[in-house]
C-alpha cells in the first residue's frame, strides 16, 4: 500500500524553497495518499538538527503542494543502516521556519558570512575544501585587496 517516488521535485512559494526530495513514500489512507519524505544520508545521525530541519522543510513543501498535512518523515543513515522516524511537531516546524528566515537574511545581505571552523561539523562537510574555514579568518574582499596590492607592489612585467 505504499507508492514510492525517487527524486521528486518539490517547492514552496510561501517558504521560498525549491529542491528535490530523495524519496517520497505515499501511504494510502481513507483520505487519499499521505506523503512521507525520506532523506538519505551517507553518515550517521548528528548531534545538531540540520538533517531534521532539511526533512521538515521537505514536508512543509509537500504540504503546500498537495494541500494535506505531512505529520512526519524519516532519515535513513547509510553508515548505521538505520531509519529514524522524525515527527514534524510544532517545535521542529518553528525551528525550520526560523532557519529558513535566517538563511534568507544571509542571502538578502548578498555577503558571504565568515567561515567558522568547527571540527565536529567541518570534518565531514562536502564543501570543506572550497570553504577552507581554518584559512578564511578574513573576508574575500580583504583577500582580493591584498592580492591586488601584491601585484601592484611587484616590479614584474604585467604584460
Amino acid at each position: 500500500g505504499i507508492r514510492r517516488v525517487n527524486g521528486l521535485a518539490i517547492a514552496s512559494q510561501r517558504l521560498g524553497l525549491a529542491g528535490i526530495a530523495d524519496l517520497v513514500e505515499f501511504h494510502r489512507s481513507d483520505d487519499g495518499e499521505i506523503p512521507y519524505p525520506v532523506e538519505y544520508k551517507r553518515g550517521k545521525a548528528k548531534l545538531h538538527r540540520a538533517d531534521e530541519v532539511q526533512l521538515c522543510a521537505q514536508g512543509m513543501c509537500l504540504e503546500e503542494m498537495m494541500g494535506c498535512e505531512v505529520p512526519a518523515g524519516a532519515l535513513y543513515y547509510a553508515e548505521t543502516k538505520r531509519r529514524l522516524d522524525v515527527p514534524f511537531d510544532a517545535d521542529l516546524r518553528a525551528f525550520t521556519r526560523d532557519t529558513i528566515a535566517a538563511l534568507r537574511a544571509v542571502l538578502d545581505s548578498r555577503r558571504t558570512p565568515p567561515a567558522v571552523y568547527r571540527a565536529d561539523r567541518c570534518r565531514g562537510c562536502s564543501l570543506h575544501e572550497l570553504c577552507r574555514p581554518k584559512h578564511s579568518a578574513r573576508s574575500a574582499l580583504a583577500w582580493r585587496a591584498q592580492q591586488v596590492a601584491e601585484i601592484l607592489a611587484s616590479p614584474g612585467d604585467l604584460s
